[in-house]
């Protein structure tokens, strides 16, 4: 999953959804810094109800991540993804197919939650800009091996940029993968590229409900 299918369903709860957000931005500001579940668990009860919120945003994250990935909507989808990018990318470009088969799934699923009700987008935004950016850097401090300084600049900036928006635009939504691109160290994507994505959305659109079903009921 990406940022707004794991927190708009907390946009009531902003340390919460903040905390399903945190594994997501550290891997911008520093994909060294882990903010693992096992970590997390003796937070939840925490007598600061904001540094607990923040640390069952997190477990949740994880949570969230392990029934996503494991569905069989999800593996299917990947692979017919992957496929689809190889046969625009260069058929000797190994990595790059499968690593965007992957995130396109949680982007393009992010853009289809977001079309359905785009109020959520900026109920989703004024939540996490509700927060102190510095209670939940200092949360991650407190569960990661190593420290980060970065955190807590970064969630303005997130706040005031609103790039969930871009998903809904094909031309935006490349600026933005190759922006992913370069943090991971891959070759920028070429324009034709672009011409995957409609099919990728309808792809996505499709398997919709298969993707969000949560083996056993998801419990908020």
């Amino acid at each position: 999953m990406n940022y707004f299918a794991h927190g708009v369903g907390f946009v009531d709860q902003p340390y919460m959804l903040a905390g399903t957000a945190v594994p997501d931005w550290l891997n911008v500001v520093d994909r060294r810094v882990r903010a693992r579940r096992k970590r997390a668990l003796p937070l939840l009860e925490h007598t600061d109800t904001r540094i607990a919120a923040v640390a069952r945003g997190i477990v949740r994250h994880h949570d969230d991540d392990t029934w996503f990935h494991e569905t069989e909507a999800f593996h299917q989808l990947q692979w017919r993804l992957t496929a689809l990018v190889r046969d625009v990318l260069s058929p000797a470009d190994d990595f790059r197919p499968s690593f965007l088969g992957h995130i396109l799934i949680e982007i393009l699923l992010d853009a289809v939650l977001i079309a359905e009700e785009p109020a959520a987008l900026s109920r989703y935004y004024e939540a996490a800009g509700a927060i102190d950016p510095m209670v939940v850097q200092d949360v991650v401090n407190a569960i990661s091996a190593r420290p980060t300084d970065r955190l807590a600049e970064l969630i303005p900036l997130f706040c005031r940029e609103r790039f969930l928006s871009d998903y809904l635009d094909d031309a935006k939504l490349c600026v933005r993968l190759n922006q992913v691109m370069r943090r991971v160290g891959l070759p920028q994507l070429p324009i034709e590229f672009r011409q995957a994505l409609p099919t990728a959305r309808d792809w996505v659109t499709q398997s919709r409900d298969e993707l969000l079903l949560c083996p056993g009921g998801r419990n908020e």
